[in-house]
């Protein structure tokens, strides 16, 4: 049967298949990735690897793991450094690649390095590891648990998610960037559309993209809901990655440096992209189509990346800002700086200025860019026009360090998620832009472009008509529970994302126990949460639930809250992948929140955000949910997810397999 360029990979990586099988969308399987990224993250994967297997537990394969330091690199508390020492020595002993704080953002090194290739399963403890597929590559999220299993064994488990299309038409025009296309594709195509399935990208509007826009496209279709954003293997990769084997060709081996592939092994790699390109009749659940010559300079939010309008029309407005910001996994290479020092750079050649009242930040997505942008001229360029420069890390794009939005500030910033709270203070606002529209704002003041441009969004999406698999009574393993009964509590609110369940300055502390991550759940989202919940709530949230980043604490902090399980319209992937894992269950029933929807109107609209509703029973067995006289029916339960909750979770499922195999 005919695949996918993802589902090729995943073949690739998959292990203990039968000869000739082949994987596709649906498919549960157990993959060894290539290589597994975790970074400050990586203190807390520690202890879950050696509950795993011991004080004394070796890593399967030390060359399969990449420790990078990267979100808190600011803090420079007892605590924090101790933190990044103990991960140093850690991998040091395990003989594991480390790279420390200010060498760069996780994934930019990952790319750099070499660790990620065309037609390799690189997946990462972060969720925009779906970078990497800008690189012809299946990069994806995993979650802490995950990368203690593979630590432990090479492996973990993986259902391939739906396949999606995303057809590019045309050219770009000028003025618009990698950074306006993902911000169209977010908020033109905003009714998860994509959610949790792999994108992979095509069409003749592709090959006029940098690996640099593809970079930046593939990272936010994170914040579109996709699991995967994967650009072909094309002429314009083949070029970049000769490059990069230049560079290390001419590394001195006494330096240490990595060296992972040489120029014969791209062309090698050329000579075979057959392997990972898609059949020609490969089957997708949809197609969707954007020409990208309607795409303009664009701004998301304030505090949504899935509201969208044309600068052109909020300048007009003129929406003073107090920040900017250019950083990030996303937006915090050399050609972004390139663009923003074009900007500062006035017609006859002097430097314009960031204007009075604003601050604006700059931070390298590596200490490689930064050094480029150095010797470019670049960033003195942009320290002279008032740029407050920060090192090479995620910082403020986290809301940690210098820098963060205070409450009643407005910013705009070329990061790549602009959730409430997720910069700063939950009483600010952040608007999402390319570099050269940050630029422009930090100089004038207010939210503007340096080009105006206008035009009404192309875009179309084709539905096809995949056969669905049989419905019918679920089996149900023994020791997990047929029916559960509670209070239904409803969170009003799409898209309810995992810095408002769990905040982001609690997020790397790893001193709080399960016991005590509770008492933090919902803060950012509602404190009211913490008075109203009792043990034994069900919560029934609305469409995306657990959207954003991949902390676990997001779905084990609900469970030490004694929340019984999570009931969404739909849910992240990634978050559902971290409840089971941990041994809680969500489950997406969109007919129940539907149904609470309309119970709850008013009070959801004046403001309400933790509604106690009634009691619901969830019936396992039929897939049903009963509420008020009323019978919902969910996805069926698979026998691989019953199997995480009885054994309480992923880690305790792996040591038993490890157990039993001694």
């Amino acid at each position: 049967m005919s695949q996918t360029a993802i589902e090729k990979i995943v073949n690739r990586h998959a292990v203990d298949l039968r000869a000739g099988r082949t994987v596709h969308a649906g498919d549960y399987v157990t993959i060894r990735p290539r290589h597994l990224m975790t970074h400050d993250n990586t203190g807390a994967v520690i202890g879950k690897f050696i509950s795993i297997v011991g004080e004394n537990g070796k890593i399967h394969d030390p060359q399969q793991p990449v420790f990078a330091m990267d979100h808190d690199i600011q803090n420079t508390s007892p605590e924090n450094l101790a933190k990044y020492s103990k991960i140093e020595s850690f991998a040091r002993r395990q003989g594991v690649d480390y790279y420390p704080p200010g060498r760069g953002i996780a994934h930019q090194v990952m790319m750099e390095e070499g660790y990620v290739t065309p037609g390799s399963m690189c997946v990462g403890s972060d969720s925009h590891s779906n970078i990497y597929g800008a690189i012809a590559a299946c990069g994806t999220p995993v979650v802490r648990t995950d990368a203690a299993a593979i630590w432990a064994t090479g492996q973990t488990w993986w259902q391939i998610p739906p396949q999606v299309r995303v057809v590019l038409e045309g050219r770009l025009p000028e003025g618009a960037s990698g950074k306006d296309v993902i911000i169209t594709l977010c908020g033109h195509f905003n009714n998860d559309e994509v959610l949790n399935c792999c994108v992979e990208f095509a069409g003749e509007g592709v090959a006029q993209l940098s690996i640099e826009d593809r970079m930046t496209i593939a990272n936010m279709t994170t914040e579109w809901g996709a699991l995967t954003g994967y650009f072909p293997f094309d002429e314009t990769l083949r070029d970049w990655l000769l490059a990069r084997a230049d560079v290390f060709a001419a590394r001195d081996p006494a330096d240490g440096g990595h060296v992972p592939y040489i120029r014969n092994d791209i062309e090698h790699l050329w000579g075979h992209r057959d392997r990972i390109s898609a059949d020609p009749d490969a089957r997708y659940t949809k197609t969707l189509t954007l020409d990208l010559a309607t795409v303009t300079p664009h701004v998301a939010g304030p505090n949504s990346v899935k509201v969208m309008r044309p600068v052109a029309e909020v300048q007009r407005e003129k929406i003073k800002i107090q920040k900017a910001y250019l950083m990030s996994c996303v937006n915090g290479r050399l050609s972004d700086f390139e663009a923003a020092a074009r900007v500062f750079t006035a017609d006859d050649g002097s430097t314009r200025r960031v204007a009075e009242g604003v601050e604006f930040y700059i931070a390298a997505a590596s200490s490689i860019v930064q050094r480029q942008a150095e010797e470019k001229g670049i960033w003195a360029r942009l320290k002279e026009a008032g740029a407050i420069e920060l090192p090479p890390g995620c910082g403020a794009c986290i809301g940690l360090g210098a820098g963060t939005l205070e409450a009643g500030e407005v910013g705009i910033s070329a990061t790549n998620r602009n959730f409430q709270g997720r910069m700063g203070s939950r009483d600010a606002e952040c608007y999402l832009a390319s570099p050269a529209v940050v630029a422009e704002s930090a100089i004038r003041g207010y939210i503007a472009s340096p080009t105006v441009l206008g035009g009404e969004v192309r875009g179309t999406v084709e539905i096809h008509d995949l056969p669905s698999p049989p419905a019918g009574e679920q089996t149900i393993l023994d020791g997990f529970p047929e029916t559960i009964t509670g209070r239904a509590l409803y969170l009003p609110m799409d898209n309810l994302n995992t810095d408002g369940i769990y905040g982001k300055d609690v997020t790397y502390r790893d001193d709080i126990t399960f016991e005590q991550q509770g008492q933090y759940a919902m803060l950012n989202y509602d404190p009211a949460f913490q008075q109203i919940a009792a043990e034994g709530d069900i919560i029934v949230g609305g469409r995306n639930f657990g959207t954003g980043s991949s902390r676990e604490q997001a779905a084990t902090a609900l469970a030490s809250k004694g929340i019984r399980l999570v009931i969404a319209a739909t849910a992240g992937q990634t978050y559902k992948r971290n409840a089971f894992n941990n041994g809680f269950i969500v489950i997406e029933c969109p007919g129940l929140t539907d149904q609470l929807a309309e119970m709850f109107a008013e009070q959801a609209k004046a403001g309400l955000r933790t509604i106690p509703g009634p009691e619901i029973t969830v019936d396992f067995r039929a897939s049903t949910v009963r509420c008020e006289g009323v019978t919902h029916t969910f996805g069926p339960l698979s026998e691989t997810a019953q199997q995480l909750i009885i054994a309480g979770g992923s880690e305790p499922l792996v040591r038993a397999k490890i157990s039993s195999s001694l």
